[in-house]
């Protein structure tokens, strides 16, 4: 069964989640990936074979209606680098992604070394069953 992934990134760490979704892309290949925008369609140029949505930028509601997809049940998994250097003016958007996240359970990865670990064992996992 596809899973659903969201895939966010901030600023300076739009180029380290497309290339980490690059490498894993045959993981990744066969599921549903729904992205913001900016980062979104960097995904979709480099890798054109995967499946991937987009919904509005970051900071003009695509977090709230990532939030919202996690609230309804149609999120699986977050893979989301902030960029911890740069100042987030949509700082209070974030901060409701990740507590709706929380609050349903969401697996979360924020960097790189997260991401490679729930993907691993989530994807290695599946393949057991």
């Amino acid at each position: 069964m596809p899973l659903t992934i969201a895939v966010i990134a901030h600023d300076e760490k739009k180029a380290e989640l497309v290339e980490w979704v690059a490498t894993h892309r045959n993981l990744l290949a066969g599921h549903r990936m729904v992205g913001t925008a900016t980062t979104g369609s960097r995904v979709r140029a480099q890798c054109p074979d995967l499946y991937l949505e987009t919904v509005k930028s970051g900071p003009l509601g695509g977090d709230q209606q990532i939030g919202a997809m996690i609230a309804g049940g149609e999120i699986d998994l977050l893979i989301f680098f902030p960029d911890p250097l740069t100042p987030m003016p949509h700082d209070v958007d974030v901060k409701a992604l990740l507590r709706l996240a929380l609050v349903y359970n969401v697996p979360c990865a924020f960097n790189r070394a997260s991401a490679n670990l729930i993907t691993e064992t989530l994807f290695s996992q599946r393949r057991e069953a």
